[in-house]
């Protein structure tokens, strides 16, 4: 028996919506107990946090691995140090790869690499349709029989209506979780920028908020035919809002994130076409971030991810238009989050409840809580050490982030994954 008790912790529980100085005692790598004030006597090896926050190790739902085809981008054993790092215990990866995850063989390849080779979960998405064509639904039961968790086009929208609800209507009966990109995709085909005053002044191919609305609507009416478990990928835009909030009061199985770059950038901050600041959909306006930040504080919207999408200097080096879209993200995501825990708008609580429990619920798994008997799966982090962030010191083996040069707050101190350290700061 291995048993590990944390003391002195500021524990940070998203189920009880709870922030209280504690202990957690930890049995052969799941939760056995955890309370309030000084930890009692327990036959363990003693882990003092020093007053440091210990919470839920991350869900990040869509992380992009590049293998197989562009190891270069992304190895599973390079996203792995990234995620240990940024205290992302489990992650969900995107089909999105070359060639795309769409058959049970394709499928375990990945898994074997991800076993072999990172230290942290790994629970692969296939892909919805052959080859995210969107002409021809894969073979989501065996699929599923391999260990596909969900099944995505990534940001490939399935523009064929009934291609769509028939994969919806297949989905359902095998119980298998669809996640969608809602966005109209005529509209948005080509587009760097949403449209207003600043696209216009800079030039750029820009898409109506309107296009992920649009989307957005087609997707819940398709819902209400077949019944289907839905997750929007990323729900970015004001306008989109008032939409799902009526599918969730209709009673729609239905639930919807956003990424770590909408709640904490906007389109102002491509400034003079910095391509690292180009992702997909693109960077919203103010009012769209506030919006988006209030839904999450609600709980209208459930999950934040990374989005990590690794890209080489090749890929972002070029005219803002041409440039590829993405940005990494696994090292970047809590610091980042922290902004909105420094600037009052989101609580701790509330901010791992969308980071680990809701996408942990959402994928049926036991992880994300701290809950007796759930996997020790946990972060320490210290959420008020400044420091400016260098790409070139991400364990990612893409440095395309945003928040290269940037002041930022909060860094991971310990990773634990079924109680067994994978990373530590030196």
């Amino acid at each position: 028996m291995t048993a590990i008790a944390f003391s002195n912790a500021r524990l940070i529980n998203p189920e009880a919506d709870s922030d209280t100085v504690g202990w957690l005692h930890v049995v052969d790598g799941r939760i056995k107990a955890h309370g309030e004030g000084e930890a009692p006597e327990l036959d363990a090896d003693l882990i003092d946090c020093n007053g440091k926050c210990l919470a839920p190790g991350i869900v990040d739902i869509g992380v992009k691995v590049c293998e197989p085809g562009e190891r270069h981008k992304e190895s599973y054993k390079s996203a792995g140090l990234a995620a240990a790092a940024g205290g992302v215990t489990t992650m969900i990866t995107r089909p999105d790869t070359s060639p795309p995850i769409d058959t049970p063989e394709t499928l375990e390849f990945a898994t074997r690499r991800a076993q072999a080779d990172t230290p942290v979960n790994v629970l692969p998405m296939a892909a919805l349709t052959k080859g995210r064509e969107g002409r021809e639904m894969t073979e989501i039961g065996f699929l599923l029989d391999a260990g596909a968790v969900a099944f995505t086009d990534c940001d490939h929208v399935v523009a064929n209506t009934k291609v769509f609800s028939r994969a919806l209507t297949y989905a359902r009966s095998c119980g298998a979780l669809v996640i969608a990109h809602p966005q109209e995709p005529g509209l948005s085909a080509g587009a760097a920028a949403t449209s207003g005053k600043f696209a216009a002044l800079r030039g750029l191919p820009a898409v109506s908020a309107r296009a992920e609305r649009m989307g957005l609507d087609r997707d819940i009416a398709l819902l209400e035919m077949t019944g289907a478990a839905y997750h929007a990928d990323q729900i970015t835009t004001a306008r989109a809002l008032p939409a799902l909030e009526r599918a969730k009061r209709n009673g729609l199985d239905i639930t919807a994130g956003t990424s770590i770059h909408h709640l904490t950038l906007n389109e102002l901050d491509v400034a003079d076409y910095r391509t690292f600041f180009k992702v997909k959909p693109p960077l919203r306006s103010e009012e769209d971030r506030q919006a988006v930040i209030e839904a999450v504080r609600t709980g209208l919207i459930d999950t934040i991810s990374s989005m990590h999408t690794p890209q080489d200097e090749e890929s972002k080096r070029l005219p803002f238009e041409e440039a590829a879209s993405g940005a990494v993200a696994l090292e970047t995501l809590l610091p980042a989050a922290l902004r909105l825990y420094h600037s009052d708008q989101l609580d701790l609580p509330t901010l791992f409840r969308a980071m680990a429990l809701n996408p942990a619920k959402r994928l049926g798994l036991a992880s994300g809580r701290l809950s007796e008997e759930a996997p020790a799966d946990l972060v320490v982090f210290d959420p008020d050490v400044p420091f400016v962030l260098d790409r070139f010191t991400l364990k990612s083996k893409s440095q395309n982030t945003p928040f290269d040069g940037q002041r930022m707050q909060g860094k991971v101190v310990a990773t634990y994954v079924a109680g067994k350290e994978v990373y530590r700061r030196a």
